[in-house]
C-alpha cells in the first residue's frame, strides 16, 4: 500500500511538473488540481495537507505585497526612474546601468516580482521618450531583479521558503551570507550587459534634453503618504533584522507592517481595501498552496527521504561534493523550470540529509539559495519575475523571444554560478 501511495505521489507530482513546464494550462490551476488529486487519492488526509502549507511564506508575501501596493500610489517608483534618467543626463547606456542597480536594490528590500511590476511600465515610458529599444533595459532588469533578490530573506521566493523552513536562518543571516556575493555578481553582470549593449543604446541630443527637462518631484502625487510609507517600511525592515530576538516570525513582521500602513494611511474603507487587495498576487499565492501540498505528498510517502539517501550515496556524504551538487543542480534546473517548485522539493531533501549524517547543513542552504535564485536568470521561464516582465513587454508591443533572452541570460547565469561556487568553497568548505 505504501509503495502504491508513493507511486501515486510521484506520478501526480511529475505530471503537474510537466504541465507547468509546457505552460499549456496555467501553473496555478495545475498545482491546485495536483493538490486536490493527492488528497482525493488518499496520499494525504485533508488535515495533513493543510499542515504542509507554509503559512509563514504566504503571510510574508501578502504583507509585503500590501505595503508595496500602498507605496506605489505615491509615485515613488516613477520618481526614482525620472531621477535616474536626469542623473545620467539622458544617456541611454548609463540609464540602463542605473535602472538595473535600482531594480536590484528594490528587489532586495521588497521582492523581485513586485519590483518588476512597478519598474517595467516606467522603463517602457522612458525608453519611448528616448526612442531606444526597451528590450535591453528589460533583460537587464530581469537579471538585476534575480541577482538583487538573492541578497535578502524577502528578495526572492526561494529565499522566503528557505528562511521559513530553517528557523536559524533569519533576515540578518541572509544579509551576512548572501548580500556581499550578490553585490559582486551584480557588478559583473551589469558590466557585461553594458559591454554587450554599448553600441545599441544611443539617442539624439534633443531627446536627451527632453528627459533632462522633466522634474522628478512632480511624480510624487502624495508626499504625506510617501513619508508614512517610508517610515513603515523602515520600521518593518528593522523588525526583520530583529525578528529572532523579538521571537516573531517573518510573516508576523510583514503583516504587522501591512496592517500598520493601512491604519496610518487611513485605507480602511471597503473601496480602498478592495483596491489594495486587488493588487495582491493571489494567483501566485494559490500556486504556492498547491505546490506545498504536492511536495507534502512526496514527504509523507518517504520519496524525499529516498532521494536524500541516493544523493548521499552519490556524494559519499562529502559536504564539499554535496554543496557543489546542490548549487549546480539548483542553477541548471531553475533555469528551465520555475525555481519555486524546485526549491519546494529540495527543502525537505536537504533536511533529510541532516538526519542521514551531514552535520553542518548551512553550506547546503546557501548553495540552494544561490543556485535557485541565480539560475532563474537562465531562461525566460526560470523565475516568476521573468515571466511577468515578458508578459508586460508583449502587451506593450515589445515581445522578448525565448532564444534572445537565453543567449544573454544563460551564459551570465553560468558565470554567476561559477563565482558563487568559488565563494561557497572559500567561505564554508575550505
Amino acid at each position: 500500500m505504501e509503495f502504491s501511495q508513493s507511486s501515486i505521489a510521484i506520478g501526480v507530482f511529475l505530471a503537474a511538473y510537466a504541465l507547468i513546464i509546457s505552460e499549456k494550462i496555467h501553473r496555478t490551476v495545475v498545482a491546485l488540481a495536483g493538490a486536490v488529486l493527492v488528497i482525493m487519492l488518499g496520499v494525504l488526509g485533508q488535515e495533513q495537507a493543510i499542515h504542509h502549507i507554509d503559512f509563514n511564506t504566504l503571510g510574508l508575501l501578502v504583507g509585503m505585497m500590501v505595503i508595496v501596493a500602498i507605496t506605489s500610489e505615491t509615485g515613488l517608483f516613477r520618481f526614482l526612474a525620472i531621477w535616474a534618467a536626469k542623473a545620467v543626463d539622458g544617456n541611454p547606456l548609463k540609464l540602463m546601468i542605473v535602472l538595473g542597480v535600482i531594480t536590484a536594490l528594490a528587489s532586495a528590500l521588497l521582492d523581485n516580482v513586485t519590483t518588476v511590476l512597478l519598474m517595467v511600465p516606467v522603463t517602457l515610458s522612458i525608453t519611448k521618450q528616448l526612442q531606444v529599444d526597451p528590450i535591453p533595459y528589460l533583460i537587464s532588469q530581469i537579471i538585476a531583479s534575480n541577482v538583487g533578490g538573492t541578497a535578502t530573506l524577502i528578495g526572492d521566493p526561494p529565499n522566503i521558503m528557505i528562511g521559513s523552513a530553517v528557523k536559524e536562518l533569519d533576515f540578518l543571516a541572509f544579509v551576512n551570507n548572501l548580500a556581499g556575493i550578490s553585490m559582486i555578481i551584480l557588478i559583473v553582470n551589469v558590466a557585461i550587459l553594458a559591454l554587450i549593449y554599448r553600441k545599441q543604446l544611443t539617442t539624439t541630443a534633443e531627446l536627451s534634453a527632453s528627459i533632462r527637462s522633466l522634474d522628478p518631484r512632480e511624480q510624487i502625487t502624495d508626499p504625506k503618504l510617501l513619508k508614512i510609507c517610508l517610515g513603515v517600511m523602515a520600521l518593518t525592515i528593522t523588525f526583520f533584522f530583529l525578528h529572532q530576538q523579538l521571537h516573531l516570525e517573518s510573516a508576523t513582521v510583514a503583516m504587522f507592517g501591512a496592517v500598520l500602513l493601512i491604519l496610518l494611511a487611513k485605507k480602511n474603507t471597503d473601496h480602498q481595501l478592495e483596491k489594495i487587495f486587488h493588487k495582491v498576487e493571489w494567483v501566485a499565492l494559490l500556486f504556492f498552496v498547491g505546490l506545498f501540498i504536492l511536495v507534502g505528498g512526496l514527504v509523507e510517502t518517504g520519496v524525499i527521504t529516498l532521494l536524500a539517501q541516493k544523493s548521499m550515496e552519490l556524494t559519499a556524504g562529502n559536504p564539499v561534493t554535496t554543496a557543489m551538487l546542490i548549487l549546480w543542480l539548483s542553477a541548471i534546473a531553475s533555469a528551465f523550470v520555475d525555481n519555486i517548485p524546485f526549491v519546494a522539493t529540495m527543502i525537505p531533501l536537504i533536511k533529510d540529509m541532516g538526519v542521514l549524517g551531514i552535520t553542518n547543513l548551512e553550506p547546503l542552504w546557501w548553495s540552494l539559495a544561490l543556485g535557485a535564485c541565480l539560475g532563474g536568470n537562465g531562461t525566460l521561464v526560470g523565475a516568476s519575475a521573468n515571466v511577468i516582465v515578458a508578459g508586460l513587454a508583449a502587451q506593450a508591443g515589445h515581445p522578448i523571444s525565448f532564444i534572445r533572452f537565453m543567449l544573454i541570460g544563460f551564459p551570465l547565469t553560468m558565470l554567476s554560478v561559477f563565482i558563487a561556487n568559488i565563494y561557497i568553497y572559500l567561505r564554508y568548505l575550505s
